[in-house]
């Protein structure tokens, strides 16, 4: 990939999301933060699935490029979900009159980010290689079975969370799906970006490693 792809993808998406979609009737530019938090919710979904498939394949071939992958995607997709819970946060406050709801969507989005958070706090706690994989990746896995919950969460129960996908078409009009789209294709390019350079840091990290055990042999 260009290192130049991901830059012109993201200044793209801000002028489409500042310039082009045209100003909401109701909530006004206040909308436009739903341009980056839906893109940001959209990428950590995407890199927990990173997680999951990776976790899977490490626990199958116990090869650790698979817990490299992981281990890389979780911390990635972490920050993508914070990003998505505080660009809601900002736009709860206006509209909802407090910074956060107990909402079925909100109160899932949470327990997802905890959970990677935890699975983070462990792989840091853990010294053996192989056990520390083994049980991110039984945490990755589990943990995975809470994106589906999120997405579903606002067909499941009451919630006063803003439905944009409604059965297979989406609730927008032209100019703004336009801009959802792009804004959404900019940041998983970017996801792929920083899961790539990240894969790379965690790399090197295993190699001093295993020359840190060799030496300490």
């Amino acid at each position: 990939m260009s290192k130049f792809v991901v830059p012109a993808a993201m200044v793209a998406a801000l002028y489409m999301a500042l310039l082009y979609a045209p100003t909401e009737a109701t909530m006004g530019d206040l909308q436009r933060i739903f341009y980056f938090h839906v893109p940001a919710a959209w990428s950590g979904f995407l890199a927990f699935a990173i997680v999951f498939a990776a976790s899977i394949q490490w626990l199958r071939t116990k090869a650790y490029r698979w817990d490299a992958v992981a281990a890389s995607a979780a911390e990635v997709g972490l920050v993508f979900t914070t990003a998505a819970l505080v660009t809601g946060s900002l736009w709860a406050k206006p509209t909802w009159g407090t910074w956060w709801d107990w909402d079925p969507r909100l109160t899932a989005t949470l327990l997802l980010w905890l959970v990677y958070l935890s699975y983070m706090i462990l792989r840091s706690a853990v010294d053996n290689p192989s056990q520390r994989a083994t049980l991110a990746a039984v945490v990755g896995i589990i943990g995975f079975l809470d994106v589906p919950v999120v997405f579903m969460s606002i067909r499941w129960w009451r919630t006063v969370h803003p439905v944009v996908l409604s059965g297979s078409s989406f609730n927008l009009e032209g100019s703004m799906l336009t801009t959802l789209l792009v804004c959404l294709g900019a940041f998983t390019l970017l996801l792929f970006h920083l899961l790539r350079l990240r894969l790379q840091l965690q790399t090197q990290q295993m190699e001093v490693d295993g020359l840190r055990d060799l030496l300490e042999e």
